[in-house]
Parts: C-alpha cells; structure tokens; sequence
C-alpha cells in the first residue's frame, strides 16, 4: 500500500520501519529538515519537509494515490486537519492520534464527522494498560482479546517458583489449569514452546487463558492476585489522569506527586477524590514522609525517562510496590532490558501496534479477519487474534491435521464464552476467534501453514 505518515517522532519513526519492513511505500512528513534528511538517509522511503496540513504538501506527498494517511504529530487539532484534508483531497483512509482528554467524549462525533477510519489515544492505551496491571500486580504485562474474555499475561519465573527447571510437559493439568504457556524469552533467545521444553529461572514467560483460570494459576503459584490498594503517581499529565480516574473507580487510594502549582489546581477540581501533593515526586525525602515504604503501587510518569528510570529504581530499593514505568525514548530499548524496571508502558509500541492492527485488516484477504495484534520481544514475536469466516482454510480440520510452519502456536480458541486451551483433537469453526502466536508475522490464518 501508499502510505503517508504526517509527524516523524517516536511514534512516526517506528512506524516507518514496521511498515516498511511489511512491503508498503511510505512516505514521511515532517517540518523539521534534518528529521527528513535523518529518516530518508537510513530509511528507503521519500522525506517531505513540510506542514502535513498543508493540501499543497500533501499533494506533493501524492495524496490523490495514496491508500491511507496516518498523522501523529504533536499536535491532536493538527492531526485532525491531516486526516480532514486527505480525506477530501486523496479519499484515502485516515487515521489521528488525539490525546486531550477535552476531545474524550466527543471522539465518536469528531470521527464520524471527518470520516476517519480510526482514532488512537495513546496516553488512554497506556492508562488502561496500568489500571489492568494494578489489578493483577504479579503480572509484568497484560495483553486481553475477544473483549476481555481471554488474556495474553506474561510474568518472570523467580528461582523458588514451581515452574523453574520443570519440563512442561511434566507440569500437573491441575497447577496449569487451562492455562498455556505460549512464549518462553531467555536472555535474548524467544522460543513458541513444545512440551519437551524445559522452564529456567529467570525466564519471562507468556501465558494465555481466561482471567479466571489466570488468577487460579497464579494462586497455585503461590503469587499475589489481589489488586492493590494504594498507589504513589509521580507526574500527572493526561496519562496520570486517565490512569488515576481509574483507579479511584476501583476503590484504590492515590497519591498523586506533581510539581506544576496549576496543574495541581485542575487536578484537584477533576480528581476530588485523590490526595494532590504540590512537590517534585523526585525528592526522596518527599517520598518517604509519604509513605512510599508502604505503598502498594508505584506509577513513574514524568516527561523525562530518565526521571522514571531513577524513581523506579529507587522506588524498588526502599518499597515492595508494584512498579510501572513509562519509556518513550526507542534508544533506550537495548539497555532497558537489563534493568529492573518492574512494568514498563511504552506509548509508542501502544499506538503502533492498534496501527498496524489496523493497517494488516486492510491489507488482508477474506479468509479471517483480525481482531489483535500483539507484538513483543521488540517486535521479533506477534500475538494475533483472528476471527474465523467461512472460508477459513483451517476450518472444521482437526488441529493435529495442519501442517504448520515452524514457530507457530495456535495458542486458544474462542468460542463464544468458553475458552478453549486446544488439543490435538480440537479444531476451530466458523464464528471462532484464534490467538495465534508466531516468530513471524501473519496478515490472515492461511498464512500459519506450510
């Protein structure tokens, strides 16, 4: 496909190589010269030094035969006058990044009225992300499909856990519970398990299964499965504040820690219900007259990484606390991994992944249609979810009949309400959703066999 992306930050940037990666001709709008020169240079796409809300701009970018804009920009009202002008001047498919929660209640209208295919908040995503952990704090991650029924949950084997140097196929039905374990990430080696597969100590695992066999799974582990009760918020922009109106919601206390004096005062008149702390949440001494050594859940989410980075680890060094941390910066993926940095969000990854989700829907022929995409392990393994049609090619076949590529798991059938860990003997039916996990990416579920 033509693709044109308007705004080449980090979110911009990293969906430029997805999509190339995928076969697409992109081409990247920015306003910044040496933004273009860098991206165009290292990158094989065209680079256009320009406002991407400018219709001669985008005539230029070649709006008129594109297939889809996507504008990402910092600005949501600029965003929004992409997707407006290429929809009259290409007819193409449009898609906005909109952040402030002053559009929240009206995004349904906005996008019904500018034609947009879609419209992604990534400070919302990532909020919704958070609140989910809190809920479940000894998961590292958590990933839902088919509307919450089946959950994608990934978590750390500690060396006393019952799973460490245990073979899976020897693990009792009873501790697994109709649980799968689907993904195995040792060091930087990424495994789709077979029973034979052995569990070390230190491994980050991706187990998938109904909330409830989950949270059983995890009780049988010995691991806590209670939601927190208190939480520590350090800076409070519109993540912090789509974050915390959930949490209160959930009957958990929050402190929250922000240095702007106005800020403050919005935030006491929007969130009545939380204790707004006018003070720079990097101050340990702040910190501890707080409470932080009993606190539940520790949420970094200041504007700078390293700010986070260092609240997160110092928050581990005095507290027990559940501890999120939001990264923006993709330069520092390579060392992140080497820090224990409990949970981390990274808004970037949010909106390019429901992007792409998007972008593969489009793309795909009629055999299934898909309903997620998760990518993990820096995009080196997907978790799909696809909806099974008619002419589905692994339809009414039993599974141990398919010849399926190497590394692929058809992790879990959905079937109505009931969530199915499958068997050799299973097969899925039209009206199914699978999850499907693979070391390489598939746009329908023909493409899993060989």
């Amino acid at each position: 496909m033509r693709i044109i992306i308007v705004g080449c930050g980090n979110v911009g940037g990293t969906l430029v190589r997805m999509l190339l990666a995928e076969g697409h001709s992109i081409t990247v709008i920015d306003k910044e010269e040496d933004v273009i020169g860098n991206i165009s240079n290292s990158l094989d796409c065209m680079g256009i030094v320009g406002n991407g809300a400018s219709f001669q701009v985008q005539r230029e970018a070649g709006v008129e035969h594109a297939d889809l804009l996507i504008a990402v920009t910092p600005s949501d009202e600029r965003n929004l006058l992409c997707c407006l002008i290429a929809k009259k001047a290409g007819n193409c498919h449009t898609i906005a990044r909109v952040r402030d929660p002053i559009y929240k209640r009206e995004i349904g209208y906005i996008k019904e009225e500018l034609g947009l295919s879609l419209v992604i908040n990534p400070e919302e995503a990532a909020a919704n992300d958070a609140a989910r952990l809190l809920k479940f704090p000894s998961a590292s991650s958590i990933e839902t499909f088919a509307k919450g029924r089946a959950e994608l949950v990934r978590m750390k084997i500690d060396p006393d856990s019952k799973l460490a140097d245990k073979q899976l196929s020897e693990l009792p039905p009873e501790l697994l519970g109709g649980v799968l374990v689907g993904i195995v990430q040792r060091e930087e080696e990424i495994f789709i398990p077979n029973g034979q597969f052995i569990l070390r100590a230190g491994d980050e695992v991706s187990l998938v299964g109904s909330q409830k066999n989950m949270l059983r799974f995890f009780k049988r582990l010995g691991l806590p499965t209670a939601r927190v009760k208190s939480a520590f918020i350090i800076g409070c922009g519109d993540t912090g504040y789509y974050l915390v109106e959930q949490l209160l919601s959930m009957g958990i206390g929050v402190k929250i820690f922000e240095k702007n004096k106005a800020r403050c005062e919005e935030l006491s008149d929007l969130l009545p219900d939380a204790l707004v702390i006018n003070g720079d949440g990097t101050e340990k001494e702040l910190l501890l007259e707080e409470g932080l050594k009993n606190a539940e859940a520790f949420v970094a989410l200041t504007n700078l990484d390293e700010e986070n980075i260092m609240l997160s680890m110092y928050a581990k060094s005095v507290s027990s606390a559940k501890r999120i941390t939001r990264v923006h910066r993709v330069s520092y993926d390579e060392i992140i991994g080497a820090m224990d940095l409990g949970s981390i969000l990274y808004p970037r990854n949010i909106t390019a992944n429901r992007i792409m989700r998007y972008v593969r829907g489009m793309v795909g022929s009629g055999d299934s249609g898909l309903e997620s995409l998760y990518r993990l392990a820096d995009g080196r393994v997907e978790v799909s979810e696809f909806r099974v049609l008619s002419d589905c090619p692994i339809r009414d076949k039993m599974l141990m009949e398919l010849k399926l590529k190497p590394g692929v798991l058809i992790a879990c059938i959905i079937r109505g309400n009931e969530i199915i860990i499958p068997r050799g003997h299973d097969a899925v039916t039209a009206g199914d959703s699978v999850i499907i996990a693979t070391t390489g990416g598939i746009r329908k579920i023909g493409d899993i066999l060989q």
